[in-house]
C-alpha cells in the first residue's frame, strides 16, 4: 500500500480592529458557525485554525459558546490552533520588541482560553522578510504557512512544493509550508472533484507528499454568493465526504502532524514576498496596469505557467509611498511605539493598557488597499488612531499623568528626510509639515481619540479602468473576489475625480476671482494659481508662558508675481482652540487674487443625521454632505453628534466659505463602492492689498469634545484673539 498523500486544511478567520459590530456578527452567523457545524460531524477530518485577536476576542464576549465548542475538538487533536501576532499588524512593519511581544501575548491568551499549545502560526497577509524567521523562533514559533509564490520565486518547481522547507536567520530555526494557489482558486469555487483529481496528480508523482490549502475562512461563506454556495447547496459537506470516502489515500492532518510525520523536503531562503495579489497591488499604479497587460496577453502562451515564476510584483512596504496617509499612520504608531518603549514603569497598569491599545493600533488592514477595502475605509482609519491616541494617553498617565501645559516637538515624525513639528497640549495635537506646504497632516482630539485628519486623497487605482468600462450584467457565478466585477452603485464612472496632494489642511490656494465654486473644485476643474500648496515653509517657534506659535514663511509666485506668505499657528496651555494668522506680502498693486486656506474634515459621515453644519447661532445649514457657497459670514461649524465633535471656524473679517464632501470610488470584497472621505471646507477672501502690498487675516478653529470638560471654555467674546504675526 502507498503511503497517503498528507492533506492540511488551514483556514484563517479575521475582522479588523474597528470593523463594525454588524460585520462580526454576519461573519459569524455565515462563516464560522456553519463550517464548525459542518466539520463537527466528520470525526476522521483534522484542519489548523487561525483566529485573530481582534476576533477571537469579539467571539469571547458575544458568542463563548462558539470557544466552549472549540475546546475538546482542540483536546482531542480534530483542530489544531495557530498563533500570530495578537492583533494581526504586518510583522514587517512594526519593531522587533511588539513582534514578539504580540506573538507570545497571543500564544499565552490561547492556551488560557482554549487550552491549546501554540507551536504554529499565521503570517499576516503572507507578508515576508527573511529577518521573520529569527523574530519568530524567539517568540516560540516553530512552523508556519505561507504561499507557494514564495516558494516559487525562490527558484522552486511545482514538483517541488509538496512538503516543508527548514529557514534560518542568525541560527534560529523554521519549518516553512508552501500554500498551494492553485487550491486557493479551487476551494470552495471548484467542484469537491476537482481538488480530488489535483491532489490525486500529486499523490501519483510523489507518495506521502504533503500539500497545503491555506486561506481566508470567510471565503466559507462571507464572501459574495458564497453562503448559498458552500452551505445551502451543500459545497461544504459534499466536499468533507470528498475527503472521507478518500480517505485510504487522503488524510487531514495539521501542519505540527506533518512537522511530527514527515522531513523536510530540504532548506530554502525566501525573498521578501507576500502573495502574488499583494505583490500587483503594491506597484505604483501604471505599473500594475502594465503587468496586468502583460498577463492578459501572454496568460495564452504555452510556456505562459513556466515563465510566470519569473515574473513578480512590487515590495509591501511600498505601500507607504503609494498612499502617503498610511505612512503617517505608520509614522504615528512608531512614535507611540517608541514611547512605550521608553516608559520607566513598564508593568504600570495604564503602561500595559498603553501597550495593549499601540498592538491594537498595529492592526493591518487600515495601511494598504487591494481587493478589499483596507484604507479606503474610514472607520479602520479611525479605529488605527482611537487606539494609537489612546496609547498616548496612557504612556501621559503612566508618566505622572496629562500636563494641561502646551508643548512643541521638531523631529522628522514621518519618515520624508525633512522635519516636522508637533504642538501639544492636553487637548489637541497638531501635526504641521513645513516642508510640504506647511500644511496640518494630523489633528487629535486627544479624549476624543479622532484624528480629524485621517483622511484619504481620491487618486488613480487600476481597476478605475473596470469602472470605466461600466458595470457588467448580474450574474449567478460563485467565483473568488479576485475574479469578481461588482457594481454596489450606478454612475460611479462619473465620479472618478483625482487630487493633486493628500487632503490635509492648512493648504493655501490662489484662484482667479470668480473663478472657484464648490461644483468646480469638486470636479478639480481650477486652476491653481499660485505655488503655495506644495512650497517649502521656513518654520519658527514662538513662546509665551501659557502660548506657543509656530510661525512659517515662504517665498512663492501667483500668476508669476513673487509674493510672500507667513502663517502662524497656535496653540494655548489646556486650550482646544487653534489660532491662526496669515500675512501676505509683496502683492502687486491693484491685483485681485481669491485667496483659499483649505481645510479637511474626516471622519464626520456627509449624509447622515445629526451630522451638520452650522452658523453663528448654532442653527443648522444642511447635512455634510452640503455643497455651500456662503459669503461674507464670520463663523462656520460643523457638528456630529455622534461622535460628540463640534468644530467651529471664527474670522476677524468677512469671509467666504466654499464646502464640498470628497468622496472616492474603491473596491472592497463586495465590489465597487463610493465611499465619503472626508468634508472639505475652504475660507476664503477676495485679496487686495493695502498702500504696503500687504494683506492679513486671523481666524481660529475650536474644536470640542463632549468627552472633555467643555464647561471650562470661555466664550469667543472672552478669549485673546487669535495671535497676531
Amino acid at each position: 500500500m502507498t503511503t497517503p498523500l498528507r492533506f492540511c486544511l488551514v483556514l484563517h478567520n479575521h475582522q479588523p480592529v474597528g470593523n463594525f459590530d454588524f460585520v462580526f456578527e454576519q461573519a459569524y452567523q455565515q462563516s464560522y458557525l456553519p463550517f464548525l457545524d459542518v466539520f463537527e460531524p466528520f470525526s476522521d477530518l483534522r484542519i489548523s485554525l487561525h483566529t485573530s485577536g481582534p476576533l477571537m476576542e469579539w467571539l469571547d464576549r458575544h458568542h463563548p459558546e462558539y470557544l466552549d465548542r472549540l475546546v475538546p475538538l482542540v483536546a482531542a487533536g480534530r483542530v489544531e490552533i495557530l498563533g500570530g501576532p495578537f492583533y494581526e499588524p504586518i510583522l514587517t512593519m512594526i519593531p522587533a520588541t511588539d513582534r514578539r511581544g504580540q506573538i507570545e501575548a497571543y500564544s499565552r491568551w490561547l492556551e488560557q482560553r482554549l487550552g491549546a499549545e501554540v507551536h504554529g502560526m499565521w503570517v499576516p497577509e503572507r507578508v515576508w522578510e527573511a529577518f521573520l524567521t529569527s523574530s519568530l523562533a524567539d517568540a516560540g514559533i516553530g512552523y508556519t504557512v505561507l504561499d507557494d509564490f514564495h516558494f516559487r520565486c525562490a527558484g522552486l518547481n511545482e514538483s517541488d512544493l509538496d512538503g516543508y522547507y527548514l529557514t534560518e536567520d542568525e541560527g534560529r530555526i523554521l519549518r516553512i509550508f508552501p500554500g498551494s494557489e492553485r487550491l486557493r482558486y479551487l476551494i470552495p469555487f471548484g467542484a469537491p472533484e476537482e481538488t480530488r483529481d489535483y491532489l490525486g496528480l500529486i499523490h501519483s508523482r510523489r507518495p506521502g507528499a504533503v500539500v497545503v490549502f491555506a486561506d481566508d475562512g470567510e471565503k466559507f461563506g462571507t464572501w459574495p454568493k458564497t453562503f448559498d454556495h458552500v452551505y445551502r447547496n451543500g459545497w461544504l459537506e459534499r466536499f468533507f465526504h470528498m475527503l472521507q470516502e478518500n480517505r485510504h489515500w487522503i488524510e487531514t492532518v495539521t501542519l505540527g502532524e506533518a512537522t511530527r510525520q514527515t522531513e523536510p523536503r530540504g532548506r530554502i531562503y525566501l525573498p521578501d514576498a507576500s502573495y502574488r495579489e499583494m505583490t500587483e497591488w503594491a506597484l505604483p499604479v501604471e505599473r500594475q496596469r502594465e503587468l496586468e497587460s502583460l498577463e492578459r496577453e501572454f496568460s495564452d502562451h504555452p510556456r505562459w505557467q513556466e515563465l510566470r515564476s519569473f515574473v513578480r510584483g512590487g515590495f509591501w512596504r511600498n505601500f507607504k509611498v503609494k498612499y502617503p496617509e498610511s505612512n503617517w499612520m505608520y509614522a504615528k504608531m512608531m512614535e507611540v511605539s517608541r514611547r512605550c518603549e521608553a516608559l520607566r514603569e513598564p508593568h504600570h497598569p495604564d503602561a500595559r493598557a498603553a501597550r495593549q491599545a499601540l498592538y491594537r493600533g498595529q492592526c493591518n488592514c487600515a495601511y494598504w488597499h487591494g481587493a478589499f477595502g483596507g484604507i479606503y475605509l474610514p472607520h479602520l482609519r479611525h479605529a488605527v488612531y482611537r487606539e494609537l491616541i489612546e496609547a498616548e494617553n496612557r504612556i501621559e498617565e503612566a508618566e505622572g499623568g496629562r500636563s494641561s501645559a502646551v508643548e512643541v516637538r521638531v523631529d522628522d515624525f514621518d519618515f520624508d528626510g525633512y522635519r516636522e513639528v508637533k504642538l501639544y497640549n492636553n487637548r489637541l495635537a497638531a501635526y504641521v509639515a513645513p516642508a510640504r506646504g506647511g500644511t496640518l497632516y494630523e489633528l487629535d482630539i486627544r479624549d476624543a481619540r479622532h484624528n480629524v485628519l485621517a483622511t484619504l486623497a481620491r487618486r488613480p487605482e487600476a481597476y478605475h479602468e473596470q469602472v470605466k468600462q461600466g458595470a457588467s450584467g448580474p450574474t449567478d457565478e460563485v467565483a473568488s473576489i479576485h475574479d469578481l466585477v461588482v457594481f454596489k452603485q450606478e454612475g460611479l464612472d462619473r465620479c472618478l475625480y483625482y487630487d493633486s496632494q493628500p487632503r490635509t489642511s492648512l493648504v493655501d490656494h490662489f484662484f482667479a476671482p470668480g473663478e472657484a465654486n464648490p461644483d468646480r473644485l469638486l470636479a478639480v476643474e481650477v486652476t491653481e494659481r499660485g505655488d503655495f500648496a506644495q512650497c517649502c515653509y521656513e518654520a519658527t517657534t514662538r513662546r509665551n508662558p501659557d502660548h506657543l506659535q509656530i510661525q512659517m514663511k515662504a517665498q512663492g509666485t501667483v500668476d508669476g508675481h513673487p509674493v510672500t506668505i507667513t502663517k502662524g499657528l497656535a496653540l494655548r496651555s489646556g486650550s482646544a482652540v487653534l489660532e491662526v494668522a496669515y500675512l501676505l506680502e509683496q502683492l502687486p498693486a491693484g491685483c485681485e487674487w481669491d485667496f483659499a486656506v483649505e481645510w479637511n474634515f474626516s471622519g464626520l459621515p456627509a449624509n447622515a443625521d445629526g451630522r451638520y453644519f452650522f452658523d453663528e447661532h448654532r442653527q443648522p445649514m444642511g447635512q455634510l454632505g452640503s455643497r455651500l457657497q456662503l459669503e461674507d459670514q464670520t463663523s462656520l461649524g460643523l457638528a456630529d453628534e455622534w461622535l460628540g465633535l463640534a468644530f467651529t471656524m471664527r474670522m476677524n473679517r468677512p469671509t467666504g466659505f466654499w464646502t464640498f464632501p470628497v468622496e472616492t470610488v474603491s473596491h472592497s470584497e463586495g465590489g465597487f463602492e463610493l465611499v465619503h472621505q472626508s468634508v472639505v471646507v475652504l475660507p476664503h477672501w477676495r485679496v487686495r492689498p493695502d498702500a504696503q502690498g500687504r494683506w492679513s487675516v486671523t481666524f481660529e478653529v475650536e474644536c470640542l469634545s463632549t468627552q472633555s470638560d467643555d464647561s471650562a471654555e470661555t466664550t469667543s467674546s472672552e478669549r485673546p484673539a487669535a495671535a497676531s504675526l
